[in-house]
């Protein structure tokens, strides 16, 4: 399903442009309009591409810039969004100020949504102000501030935002235009809800939700549930779980991955335990078969536009051929051929060189995934393990922090926001690894062993403790754990013990323990297992501060 503002600029530019050509130089060009109407994407895409080349050839730029503007278009509606930035970058050298604003308004307005679909708010702000600006029409004007208070309340400037959106509603046109009007009707409600938690919008959310209804508005019922299940979350979970389960109603129906996807992530935390595995099941399968689809896009408009380079590249070709043989320039094709071979060689070492950064980047992701997904979900079943009476909020609370920090991963953030003490987090470690049949000790977890002791370090060290306790539970049957915390000026040494059956040396690296090692490695340590001992295991860890 196009994009809603997508489709507002489409119907501008498809009536700024069909009249002023003739129909054999356009035939290309309207041939993919006809595609890209009929939501045929991929093929319109295509035609996009030829035309684009033959208009430039025949020195239409304006219309070969209203081309690239449409193909960025169709990128950021497949979730190319890296992509779909480049093309519409290279759309604005074709495109004049003052004749083509409206392709300038639309582009820009793309440049927007991917940098919002990217989390790249700032930038956005200012695409969607460039949008406004070459915009001539009042209805694209209105929905450019919508677009931007959005991403100002999405950088957490609620005030910024409100005041855009206050200002809007005051627009002596805006009624004229009801699907936009109740837009950011609804977005204002929702930012004075986001500012303040406790501030009462549900007659608002519920008043744009009923307008959307009676105009069929899909992509604004979509918005009004999701907002309404938001602010029923903490309120009424049975009102948000409903309003959650009618945003997936309506998004399978018209085909809203996007949408389904957003909805699902609603419905897992607000489900009974029982009935969160199916839901979790499913958000998983379509995650996984809409990142295959984007990238199956992906490399699709890649291959165009790398097809659409090397027919230039042949063509130039062709031409240097006959200047060769009209003037016999014998040393013209030494040059060249010279030239292919080190292109060749060149896009060799470079290809090798981002396989090998690819891989090396797939590793991080999957160690990331070890010690953040998998050993925190182990963490919180340990905790439901040990607790007698088992609280459903508390640990539907740290299933979301482990589902947040997932999502991190997919943008490589960090997390910025924990202000816990690292010696009470080592301490919270180490006590929810205790119960009835196994009790943890704890000495020398004093905050001075921990001070000037870098972030990157310290999650080292919090991960290095949290794989041993891992395995202790998994494979030791130990009793008893202890943890010895000593430093002596730079050196920080940790001793760990257990009374469990012990590591064979020949296997502690078929046991999880190879992250232990290379991440001591990794902050300039060392690593000791001490697998002689009668019983148990014993591993000592040393390190500097810095």
């Amino acid at each position: 399903m196009k994009n809603f503002i997508h489709i507002i600029f489409i119907l501008v530019l498809c009536s700024c442009h069909r009249k002023e050509i003739s129909k054999v130089d356009r035939a290309t060009y309207d041939k993919a309009y006809d595609f890209y109407d009929a939501s045929q994407s991929d093929s319109a895409f295509t035609y996009f591409n030829k035309a684009k080349d033959e208009l430039i050839e025949k020195g239409y730029h304006s219309f070969a810039g209203n081309c690239l503007v449409i193909m960025g278009i169709i990128q950021c509606e497949k979730g190319d969004y890296y992509g779909s930035q480049e093309t519409a970058l290279s759309a604005i050298k074709y495109l004049d100020e003052k004749k083509d604003s409206a392709e300038l308004s639309a582009n820009y307005n793309n440049l927007g949504i991917a940098s919002q679909k990217l989390n790249e708010y700032e930038k956005a702000i200012v695409f969607h102000d460039n949008a406004a600006k070459f915009s001539t029409d009042i209805r694209n004007k209105l929905a450019q501030v919508n677009n931007k208070a959005v991403s100002y309340y999405s950088l957490k400037k609620y005030d910024s935002a409100i005041n855009i959106l206050n200002r809007a509603l005051l627009s002596s046109d805006l009624k004229k235009y009801p699907t936009t009007y109740y837009r950011i009707y609804d977005n204002l409600a929702y930012t004075r809800f986001l500012k303040n938690k406790n501030y009462n919008v549900e007659q608002e959310l519920f008043k744009a939700l009923t307008i959307r209804d009676s105009i069929n508005d899909i992509t604004g019922l979509n918005a009004s549930y999701f907002h309404l299940s938001d602010f029923f979350e903490n309120r009424d979970p049975q009102k948000a779980l409903f309003y959650a389960n009618k945003m997936l109603d309506v998004s399978s129906k018209t085909q809203n991955a996007d949408g389904k996807l957003a909805a699902l992530q609603k419905i897992i935390l607000l489900e009974t335990p029982e009935n969160t595995k199916i839901f979790f099941k499913k958000y998983q399968d379509l995650d996984d078969s809409l990142q295959i689809a984007r990238n199956k896009s992906k490399s699709q408009f890649a291959l165009e536009r790398f097809g659409s380079e090397q027919l230039k590249v042949k063509n130039a070709k062709n031409e240097v051929e006959i200047f060769k043989r009209n003037i016999g320039l014998g040393a013209l094709s030494i040059i060249l051929v010279g030239g292919f071979f080190y292109y060749k060689r060149r896009k060799k070492r470079l290809q090798k060189e981002n396989e090998l950064k690819i891989k090396e980047n797939e590793l991080k992701i999957s160690k990331k995934v070890h010690d953040v997904v998998a050993n925190g979900i182990y963490q919180v079943m340990t905790k439901i393990e040990n607790q007698e009476h088992f609280d459903r909020d508390k640990a539907l609370d740290e299933l979301e922090f482990v589902y947040e920090k997932s999502r991190d991963i997919s943008y490589d953030k960090t997390d910025s926001n924990d202000k816990t003490e690292f010696h009470e987090k080592i301490s919270g470690l180490i006590g929810s690894f205790k119960n009835d049949t196994v009790k943890t000790f704890l000495a020398g977890n004093s905050p001075n062993i921990w001070s000037d002791v870098n972030d990157s370090t310290q999650n080292e060290v919090y991960q290095v403790i949290r794989e041993l306790l891992v395995n202790m539970k998994k494979h030791s049957q130990a009793t008893l754990v202890a943890f010895k915390f000593e430093r002596n000026n730079n050196l920080i040494q940790i001793q760990y013990t257990d009374n469990g059956v012990g590591i064979p040396g020949e296997i502690i690296h078929k046991n999880g323990l190879t992250n232990t090692v290379s991440r001591i490695e990794k902050i300039k340590g060392t690593v000791i297992f001490d697998t002689k001992t009668e019983k148990g295991l014993k591993v000592y860890i040393s390190f500097p501060t810095s």
